[in-house]
């Protein structure tokens, strides 16, 4: 079934509207037609809901059933990512989000190579909260994963002390990922390197934050592969896979 995202202004317990370029890909990409089903999803809440009319401006429906989001994991996840190079970045934005991120940071570090200036990045960045939405409604996600300004590693580290459990994977070794996060476990700050890793001292100001450092294993993953495979992890560890 079709999902969108809308404000809450657009939709209250009996009806909601869908505006904009959402209303145009409705009736001409989908070709959906009156009485047609779909869901909207608001602030964590899912609304079935049936065409009422169809425009290119503005579509109106009316809401059948609200439910809570079900593809909400139980645990809040922020992966902080050191900038990787070229288009790296996307594609770990799309996959955090469908594997239930709930916010993606992109950091600067000693070693990337990749350091985009403020006017730069708020142009990519537009592009990755699209790419974000559009991964949201592909995965059936309640709410939209935000990608945030970029941090300095200094605001980093501050930043994943105040989690309740903040990780940093460290391609040295660690602790094992596995021995690391309880089942229970409701906010996590995952902080992933870019291309070169870490440098020591960066390693030691995380650790002196309150970060606990962490292995992905023996092999050396890619600053690409490296995110997905711990997000994977820790929602199988929270019983969120």
């Amino acid at each position: 079934m079709p999902r969108f995202f809308v404000e809450p202004c657009d939709i209250n317990g009996q009806n909601a509207v869908i505006k904009g370029q959402d209303a145009v890909h409705i009736g001409r990409s989908l070709r959906m037609r009156l009485g047609d089903e779909l869901t909207v999803s608001c602030e964590g809440r899912d609304y079935r809901c049936v065409l009422k009319t169809i425009s290119d401006e503005l579509c109106t429906l009316d809401v059948l059933e609200v439910s809570e989001g079900s593809g909400e994991p139980s645990v809040s996840l922020t992966l902080y990512q050191a900038c990787p190079k070229s288009d790296k970045l996307e594609l770990i934005v799309q996959k955090a989000v469908e594997l239930g991120a709930c916010r993606i940071v992109p950091v600067l570090t000693s070693r990337c190579v990749s350091r985009p200036d403020e006017k730069s990045f708020r142009k990519k960045r537009e592009r990755l909260n699209k790419i974000a939405l559009e991964a949201a409604k592909q995965c059936g996600r309640s709410i939209v994963p935000e990608v945030g300004e970029m941090m300095s590693f200094e605001e980093c580290a501050k930043a994943l002390g105040g989690h309740e459990l903040g990780l940093m994977c460290y391609e040295k070794g660690g602790v094992p990922l596995r021995e690391t996060v309880p089942e229970g476990a409701k906010d996590i700050g995952l902080f992933i390197g870019s291309e070169g890793g870490f440098e020591e001292s960066e390693v030691d100001k995380c650790a002196e934050n309150g970060a606990k450092i962490i292995s992905l294993g023996s092999r050396i993953l890619r600053c690409e592969t490296a995110p997905l495979a711990a997000i994977a992890v820790i929602m199988s560890l929270t019983g969120n896979i």
